[in-house]
């Protein structure tokens, strides 16, 4: 049994691009920098901006929800053109600079080895650490995707309600857990008012405010957004910089900034998930690890599918 495995690991690495799937240090040999090369740009960028980890969180989930783990949502549309970039969702998503930073360092280093789909998924591991999460290894071997086209992009929304939600994760084999635990992210997320400003005086054709938001939060967001200009505010209203899982605990004060985000600590389904996240913070990194591990897996093109694109933001071919 030992030499067979010695022989098929001995096979794996003669083909790395034909059979091998995603592994922890797939650049080891053609590139053994990439990852701390990946590591110091983001560190250069926390240092001055420690909501890029919110950043980097979102742009990793919506390109992983789109066609996979595959950089879709790098690719820059053109006037006769549309991408991903291009959708309604995505017209939010940044840290696109930090991602073109690193790929031109790796580039200098490892022309076309590094695919842009591996630097999301390991600038975002490295903003995850640097803002206090969970420290994971990440396999690598992804090949960046052929495809952005912004009538793909289908994900689930701020107002969605918990069952919607479940539906949008488990298409992609995600389960109940995941989500409750990947919305977790939300802990160092920033978002605009525009998606959540119907809470705030006009829920659901009311008249009213969302009665499941503390009144003294709607009163502090309505000036806020009453300033125009579409301001953004923190998800987590307390350690808002921090990877933490206060998200969970405020949420059980009935301070979720997003419908969504409310809807978690008091759905019958979720609540204990969420009230157990609240009271165990370590539970709640060791689970996010593996659920966002889960997440980067999801579709993702290896071997010979896809391509290493040289410049993140357009197809080779063009």
């Amino acid at each position: 049994m030992k030499i067979i495995k010695t022989s098929l690991l001995a096979f794996l690495f003669l083909l790395p691009l034909v059979l091998a799937d995603l592994r922890v240090g797939f650049y080891n040999a053609t590139c053994p920098q990439a990852e701390s090369i990946i590591q110091q740009v983001v560190q250069k960028r926390f240092a001055t901006d420690s909501s890029i980890t919110g950043a980097l969180l979102r742009m990793h989930f919506h390109d992983c929800f789109v066609r996979g783990c595959d950089a879709s949502i790098l690719i820059d549309p053109t006037p006769k053109k549309p991408s991903e970039k291009s959708a309604g969702p995505n017209l939010t998503v940044r840290g696109f600079e930090l991602i073109d930073e690193a790929k031109k360092s790796l580039e200098a280093a490892c022309p076309s080895t590094v695919s842009c789909a591996d630097i999301i998924t390991l600038a975002t591991r490295d903003s995850v650490v640097l803002a206090g999460g969970p420290s994971y290894a990440a396999p690598t071997g992804r090949r960046d995707g052929l495809v952005s086209n912004p009538d793909d992009v289908n994900l689930p929304g701020p107002s969605f309600s918990v069952s919607q939600a479940l539906q949008a994760f488990t298409a992609k084999g995600l389960t109940l857990n995941d989500m409750v635990t990947l919305l977790g992210a939300h802990t160092v997320g920033l978002v605009h008012c525009n998606f959540f400003e119907d809470r705030l005086s006009n829920f659901q054709g009311t008249g009213s405010p969302d009665p499941s938001m503390d009144p003294a939060l709607v009163a502090k967001l309505k000036k806020l957004c009453a300033a125009g200009n579409n301001p953004t505010t923190f998800l987590d209203q307390n350690t808002s910089s921090t990877f933490d899982n206060q998200y969970y605990n405020q949420l059980l004060l009935k301070r979720g900034i997003l419908q969504i985000d409310q809807e978690l600590a008091s759905d019958r389904s979720t609540t204990g998930i969420v009230s157990g996240f609240a009271s165990n913070g370590v539970r709640f990194s060791q689970r996010f690890a593996t659920a966002i591990l889960k997440m980067g897996s999801l579709q993702v093109l290896v071997g010979n599918a896809g391509d290493i694109r040289k410049n993140c933001r357009v197809f080779n071919l063009e």
